[in-house]
């Protein structure tokens, strides 16, 4: 993994360059297993040992985890190599054990980010300590769930944090464990810019065979850092062992990936840049002005509709749009889902155009009736 800027993290600790490196078991399963995955991950440069100990399920009578009798293991580690360490923390109680046991980073899971009474009462806990937090996405995709998770720890006086993004539930079954669904972290970027962003291609990939073409789209994001599962058995793991790789196999990843530069400082590249960007911004302004005539037209539409007792939605020709939509996209080399997407937006603020005319109609019919 190549890299080109200081690290985000070097307040954390000095001896962190460029992004920050988090690997280890999916759970502790044994000191043993602790040791031997420890000492391989940290002859490969990894900053943070990870390793779950608590471990929230998402059924009942599934493994939860070794409990408190891993944390002296980690413990061992942090002795003998002199390496962080983090845990998963999902209440007051794990906070506290996890201090009291000198764990360097504490991190919030899926299932714990997704409800706020959780993330208060873990807030309240970390009042007065000065420990690095991560905080992964909730598990259903709601940015501002996500970013009120982490001001809930920002206001508990936590000064160093992190989001880390491991990807979001899906009903359907898709090339991913969890969608990554790539425009909400953007977008969570884009609101908070001094927050650090990490990615968990484990979960978001579910399968080891993605795990490099997720990290390397995380390096092309400009993402600050990754979060990796590893274990030195990965095919016996007591836990998730289809996502975890091996220290090698890792290595193997970072030896590949590319880390890209945010700005250049070629003149002529960035003319060329700034060159194609104007046009970008000519094209922008000129679908925005296309978008206004089309919602013009179709808020007429709404008035014929509520003129004529009209429903506003009608199915059928909603079908014969995304059809048309999809098939002239493809020829034009877009994606169907970018088509789709584009176009059921489109489609529901027309609706909403039609719906807001149909309410100013039928309250100049209630004035005219009571007049």
């Amino acid at each position: 993994m190549v890299n080109n800027s200081s690290s985000t993290f070097s307040s954390w600790d000095s001896t962190f360059s460029g992004p920050l490196l988090i690997a280890g078991p999916c759970s502790a399963e044994s000191e043993n297993q602790i040791l031997s995955t420890g000492r391989k991950l940290h002859s490969i440069g990894v900053n943070i040992f990870r390793a779950g100990i608590w471990k929230p399920r998402t059924r009942p009578n599934s493994f939860e985890g070794v409990g408190d009798i891993g944390l002296p293991w980690l413990k061992s580690l942090q002795d003998e190599l002199g390496m962080k360490v983090a845990i998963e923390v999902a209440n007051a109680k794990h906070v506290q054990k996890a201090l009291n046991a000198g764990i360097d980073v504490l991190w919030i899971g899926a299932r714990s980010s997704v409800n706020p009474f959780s993330i208060q009462e873990i807030a309240d806990s970390l009042r007065g300590v000065d420990v690095p937090i991560l905080v992964k996405n909730p598990i259903n995709p709601d940015v501002d769930l996500w970013q009120g998770a982490i001001e809930r720890i920002l206001s508990s006086g936590i000064k160093k944090i992190a989001a880390v993004h491991r990807g979001f539930s899906s009903y359907n079954t898709t090339k991913y464990r969890n969608l990554p669904m790539w425009e909400i972290s953007i977008e969570m970027r884009r609101r908070m810019p001094n927050l650090p962003m990490i990615c968990d291609p484990s979960h978001i990939g579910g399968r080891r065979a993605l795990i490099h073409e997720i990290s390397q789209k995380a390096m092309d994001l400009n993402y600050d850092g990754l979060m990796v599962e590893s274990h030195t058995n990965p095919d016996y793991a007591w836990t998730d062992s289809s996502q975890q790789i091996t220290p090698d196999m890792l290595q193997d990843i970072l030896k590949k990936l590319v880390h890209k530069v945010v700005e250049v400082d070629n003149p002529e590249i960035q003319n060329e840049l700034t060159l194609l960007r104007n046009q970008i911004d000519h094209f922008d302004n000129e679908l925005i002005g296309i978008l206004k005539e089309r919602m013009n037209i179709a808020s007429l539409i709404g008035r014929y509709k509520s003129e004529n007792n009209v429903t506003i939605l009608q199915p059928k020709r909603w079908q014969e749009i995304l059809t048309k939509s999809l098939k002239e996209g493809s020829d034009a080399n877009l994606s169907q889902e970018f088509m789709r997407k584009v176009f059921s937006a489109i489609h529901q603020e027309s609706i909403n155009k039609q719906t807001n005319v149909n309410k100013k109609q039928e309250e100049i019919k209630k004035g005219s009736l009571i007049k």
